[in-house]
């Protein structure tokens, strides 16, 4: 099981973020804990300027705008 963040504060690109990450993950047969933080002090803890964050396994993957599918895919080989 990935442990897998949405840095945000709740804006439209979080949103599809949370939701292209559980897409994926699905079709991928990936079992994921998707938290959303949407606290700026928590989103500041990990260093993210700009949001939307994917934080997954502790480390920060993403930041800033929708990653595109293929980038997503990528953090669930």
């Amino acid at each position: 099981m990935k442990n897998v963040k949405v840095l945000g504060t709740g804006c439209a690109n979080c949103k599809n973020t949370v939701k292209l990450l559980e897409e994926v993950a699905k079709a991928k047969g990936v079992d994921i804990q998707l938290e959303k933080l949407e606290d700026l002090q928590d989103i500041m803890r990990y260093g993210v300027m700009s949001t939307p964050g994917v934080v997954i396994d502790g480390k920060v993957v993403h930041a800033g705008g929708v990653p595109g599918r293929n980038k997503i895919e990528s953090w669930f080989l």
